[in-house]
């Protein structure tokens, strides 16, 4: 069985002639969407439409993706709230200390004092470094920075994230 991986979601169209905007959740978006790079939309129902990237800019903050044959808004239309995929066999290789964003959604959190924290749900790519939202039971989501001063140690193997909770980190 294929791992699919999300690289982003179309959130619109762009223009008249078959653009689409995207939210990208890559890391790596010059390598995803280049011209000529192999995508899969999901549709509803889970079947996935393969797609060939034509041209790739950037817009604000949207990716803007054309594909070879879709050279209409009509064509196109239909994926709104689509999402783009590939292949998990498709993952490029990373260095030591570099993970994807699968692996690391779903990781337990816990301090360096053993207590738990959450389970990271969703990363954000606001700038500088990324950052880690982790849900919390009864309490509101905590927002950590992945930094060497807060994230000590990450272990795929057993899903857990220990962090050095600085004061003022998470709110009570």
């Amino acid at each position: 069985m294929t791992n699919w991986l999300n690289v982003g979601k179309i959130v619109n169209t762009h223009g008249i002639r078959g653009e689409v905007r995207v939210i990208s959740r890559t890391d790596f978006p010059e390598e995803r969407y280049q011209p000529g790079a192999n995508l899969y939309i999901q549709l509803e129902g889970g079947q996935r439409e393969p797609v060939t990237v034509a041209s790739h800019r950037t817009h604000k903050q949207f990716d803007l993706l054309s594909f070879d044959g879709l050279a209409n808004v009509n064509d196109v239309e239909k994926y709104k709230g689509s999402l783009l995929q590939v292949s998990g066999e498709d993952t490029p290789s990373l260095e030591e200390g570099e993970y994807l964003y699968n692996e690391i959604i779903g990781c337990n959190v816990k301090t360096t004092e053993g207590e738990a924290v959450g389970v990271i749900k969703e990363i954000l790519s606001p700038g500088a470094n990324d950052v880690w939202v982790i849900q919390r039971k009864g309490a509101k989501d905590a927002l950590i920075p992945y930094i060497d001063s807060v994230v000590k140690q990450i272990d795929l193997e057993q899903n857990v994230v220990t962090i050095e909770l600085m004061e003022g980190l998470i709110d009570e």
